[in-house]
């Protein structure tokens, strides 16, 4: 789930489930949505979706909304995502601002921040008001769009004109513009601006800070956000103590790293995917391969699911230390459980296999690649000298 999404689920979900009217005759939209989400046609998703929507009950099912416009958005029919949308505004829910909100994000979901900003000035004339839940979404639109520079913009000169005041996620959404325009400094100045309006940071805003500078190699500064979290009585979660992992391998500091994890378990705070994939970097940083198999074992027996990262992490460090047989261990898991991943992180393995003279293996997974339902790698067997 995004950073938007999260931050705006709570401020509109309830308020996009308005009238919940008896179903029109026909089917369930239960099942209606469970065939919209197998479908994979996506002409017909968008003929389906469309008919659904004549269902008001169908109409308050935020997720098929989410599901449908993202798998269209994937597939670059940006056309299908503003026809299904544009479809919406017959209907009476759209003077509800809950439901014009969704249409707002769906659209910036997609990156279309100009149909998102359509949508919003067309209230007025829908009789639809707009309150800081259709502000928040505008600016979530532009956040997802990678328009960051209106966000600013918009956060100056929209209060006063709708007569709204932001909160906590208007400010949380205005920290993330500016942590992804690399204003970090505007970013942190947020918090005293904040709090002087009474308006308390929570584990998002820190968050959101916490990944900028970690993540991006100022770890003294990510140190001074964790401090202060901490003084407000924000207490670090998961994704707190993953940007600081994040943090310490950057800076290649493996032992301070392993403290960390220890303390987040101390606090029962499981370590995820995330977490470990750090580990590991800290691992392959220090050039300690035994090391790193031993916290692979240790994720595999917590029962935590690698992700493409991981593959991406461990390959080529296995590769560079000569380590075909964890290599091609990996490989097989990325086909048996169905992962997608880098075509040039699969040849790689393939070449050393074809060095090694381990030619029937190599053939193997070119076959793997070749015959993988979910994406079709194609990997050649080098010539052999």
């Amino acid at each position: 789930m995004s950073f938007v999404s999260r931050l705006l689920r709570r401020s509109f979900s309830a308020a996009t489930a308005t009238a919940t009217a008896t179903a029109t005759a026909g089917r369930r939209p239960g099942s209606v949505s469970a065939d919209l989400y197998r479908e994979n046609d996506l002409k017909r998703l968008v003929q389906k979706f469309k008919t659904a929507c004549d269902n008001e009950r169908f109409r308050t099912k935020s997720g098929i909304y989410k599901a449908t416009v993202r798998k269209l958005a994937s597939a670059k029919r940006f056309k299908w995502v503003e026809e299904i949308l544009e479809h919406q505004k017959q209907y009476n829910d759209i003077s509800s601002e809950g439901f014009t909100a969704r249409l707002i994000y769906l659209y910036g979901s997609s990156g279309m921040f100009e149909n998102a900003q359509k949508v919003f000035d067309e209230m007025p004339e829908r009789n639809c008001k707009q309150t800081v839940l259709s502000f928040n979404a505008l600016l979530g639109a532009y956040v997802n769009s990678k328009k960051c520079e209106m966000v600013d913009e918009l956060f100056k000169s929209l209060p006063e004109k709708l007569g709204v005041e932001p909160d906590l996620v208007s400010y949380n959404t205005l920290v993330k513009a500016f942590c992804d325009m690399k204003s970090y400094d505007s970013a942190t100045m947020l918090l005293d601006e904040m709090e002087k309006k009474g308006i308390n940071p929570d584990a998002i805003t820190f968050n959101t800070l916490l990944y900028a500078y970690y993540w991006n190699g100022k770890f003294e500064e990510g140190e001074k956000i964790w401090t202060r979290m901490l003084s407000k009585n924000v207490v670090p979660d998961i994704r707190s103590y993953n940007a600081k992992l994040e943090g310490l391998a950057v800076k290649k500091k493996t032992n301070e790293a392993i403290e960390l994890i220890e303390e987040m378990r101390s606090k029962t705070i499981e370590p995820d995917t995330f977490s470990f994939n750090s580990v590991f970097k800290c691992y392959v940083n220090d050039g300690n391969l035994e090391k790193l198999k031993q916290w692979y074992d240790d994720m595999e027996k917590s029962g935590v699911v690698v992700n493409r990262g991981t593959f991406g992490i461990l390959v080529p460090f296995l590769l560079e230390k000569g380590d075909l047989e964890f290599a091609l261990k990996l490989c097989k898991e990325i086909f048996s459980k169905r992962y997608l991943v880098n075509e040039e992180l699969l040849q790689g393995v393939v070449d050393s296999l074809v060095k090694e003279s381990r030619i029937e293996e190599a053939e193997e997974l070119v076959s793997l690649g070749k015959t993988n339902k979910y994406r079709r790698y194609k990997l050649k067997l080098p010539a052999q000298e």
